[in-house]
């Protein structure tokens, strides 16, 4: 097996020379880095990269905690991140809290014994913020708040309630039924510390719509990873809006309002366009259907979703900039990559209102745009 002393005789440099050009560190001018790197490739040198990571003092392993990988939005996120954290040199290291028995507290443990150099934190918590900011550790949470020491990555959720509503006043809408996540996720520790994240897109959209005079209701449908339990909860809000056509004179006489409109995500979405075709109504004309997220599913629903987009890309980016500037500080190497390359993000023209983006240790927020379907009725 060729080793670093092989590669030092061949380039006629020192062992420590080649240690230098291996590992990246230290100072070793062009000439002998280039002769380092031809002996690395004449011999076919493959460096050791555990011992390189422990010279290092690291993994080169981040943990990246999410809910499930059966949602789209976490399957889409998780691959946009991983791509991401390899053009840093970095691994991607997956929990599913929801797809396997190994949650979050096996992960913290694993970043204190210094398993791993970070933890990406995306998933649904129950543990206090004091528990986050004790682990001591780089920790970046993603559309939570941990810790008011723990930076946060998140779509701007308020940007996409007022775009929702503002399509739905804009098109007639009279009364809309938002279907969502568990209410039980909707509590606030302190701060704004939401741990269901897309909350503040409901609240927006209800508030917008109530100061429009527009009927709403929320419609709770099973936790994320229950990707069946949407399906049912549209299922079952159909039968009701069924219900409620076949005593459409009744229900006329005691002033009920007709829904005619439905949001939530793109897999809510989905399963609306599905249930409307079955069931004979008209999209849009009968019922609109707004999707919010912006995956794959919008474009394989049936008809095109409109949809509130979230930016996956610039999502992914940022979370791998926080991540590693929190590694490095805990190196003790300083702040090295915070705005690098951050994309600014264009909300299209049309739009109501563009959302500054928030650059700052503390949160990072990140526009959303409104995607036109089929799904909507057209404004004037």
């Amino acid at each position: 097996m060729v080793g670093m002393r092989d590669v030092a005789k061949r380039a006629g440099v020192s062992l420590s020379t080649v240690s230098l050009v291996v590992n990246a560190s230290g100072y070793v001018s062009q000439d002998m880095r280039r002769r380092v790197e031809q002996a690395m490739q004449e011999l076919d040198y493959i460096p050791n990269e555990l011992a390189r990571n422990l010279y290092r003092g690291r993994t080169g392993m981040i943990g990246v905690i999410v809910p499930t990988l059966r949602h789209p939005f976490f399957a889409t996120l998780v691959s946009a991140l991983q791509g991401r954290l390899a053009k840093h040199d970095l691994q991607t290291l997956l929990c599913s809290t929801a797809d396997a028995d190994t949650g979050e507290a096996e992960y913290v443990s694993r970043l204190r014994r210094h398993m791993m150099d970070g933890i990406i934190m995306a998933a649904h918590t129950d543990h206090p913020a004091d528990y986050w900011t004790s682990i001591g550790r780089p920790v970046v949470a993603f559309d939570r708040t941990l810790g008011d020491t723990i930076a946060t990555v998140r779509s701007d959720h308020e940007q996409g309630g007022r775009l929702v509503a503002g399509q739905l006043i804009a098109s007639g809408a009279h009364r809309v039924v938002m279907v969502g996540g568990p209410r039980s996720q909707f509590d606030d520790r302190g701060g704004g510390a939401t741990t269901f994240p897309t909350v503040r897109y409901f609240q927006t959209l209800a508030e917008q719509l109530e100061a429009a005079g527009i009927r709403h209701e929320y419609v709770e449908c099973g936790a994320v990873a229950d990707v069946e339990g949407y399906a049912r909860t549209v299922h079952a809000l159909f039968d009701r809006l069924d219900e409620s056509r076949s005593d459409g004179g009744a229900a006329h006489a005691a002033g009920v309002v007709p829904v005619d409109a439905v949001v939530g995500s793109d897999v809510v979405a989905a399963c609306a366009v599905k249930e409307a075709f079955t069931r004979g109504l008209r999209v849009p004309r009968d019922l609109q259907i707004i999707g919010y997220d912006g995956t794959c599913l919008a474009d394989c629903a049936g008809l095109s979703l409109t949809v509130v987009k979230q930016d996956f890309s610039t999502l992914a980016e940022r979370l791998a900039t926080h991540i590693v500037d929190a590694v490095n500080r805990a190196d003790g190497r300083g702040k090295t990559t915070a705005g690098a390359g951050a994309a600014e993000a264009v909300v299209p023209a049309g739009a109501a209102e563009v959302a500054q983006t928030v650059q700052s240790s503390e949160v990072d927020i990140v526009p959303v745009s409104l995607s036109l379907g089929d799904t909507t009725r057209p404004v004037a």
